[in-house]
């Protein structure tokens, strides 16, 4: 049998379950999928910033579709899914940040830029089409080869980051 100072503890713990699965379906990564939504789509997000880098069109598209593959419980579709996404690389490039007495540059920034179009098909008050950007500083000692995987890996994670909190996070 249970004992009697565990019941408050049982209690509130099932409460909070019927809480959160009458708004939804919730995972433990804080998204909210509406319910009936069992599938996402990732249309290839093509490059058109001024400055192209070759393989950011396909890691970007890729990394998105994962983060959706690992923190729900969607199945990615091709075509049109119960949440799509879909949009262009903006803008990629590099300018002096950090300017020092002689003129000279000791920081650089790599910028980039998506334009994100969502559908969610149960919700469109959900739906958005904006853009996002984020940025990585590097010593200007270095050059841009030598950091851009790096820096390629960082900004795409957070951009990634905030697409997915913008989209399914309800917080």
């Amino acid at each position: 049998m249970l004992e009697k100072r565990y019941f408050p503890v049982l209690l509130i713990f099932l409460l909070s379950l019927t809480w959160l699965s009458g708004c939804g379906v919730y995972s433990f990564t804080g998204a909210s999928i509406p319910p009936g939504a069992e599938t996402v789509s990732v249309s290839h997000f093509p490059n058109d910033a001024s400055q192209v880098q070759p393989t950011l069109s396909q890691y970007f598209t890729e990394t998105l579709q994962d983060k959706f593959l690992r923190q729900t419980n969607l199945r990615l579709v091709d075509g049109v899914g119960h949440l799509h996404f879909e949009g262009v690389i903006t803008d990629y490039r590099t300018e002096p940040v950090a300017i020092t007495g002689d003129d000279r540059a000791a920081r650089n920034r790599l910028t980039i830029t998506v334009r994100v179009s969502y559908y969610n098909e149960f919700d469109e008050d959900a739906d958005f089409e904006r853009a996002f950007s984020r940025y990585y500083e590097y010593d200007s000692n270095l050059s841009l080869a030598e950091v851009e995987d790096e820096a390629m890996e960082v900004i795409t994670e957070e951009l990634v980051e905030d697409i997915f909190n913008q989209a399914v996070v309800d917080w």
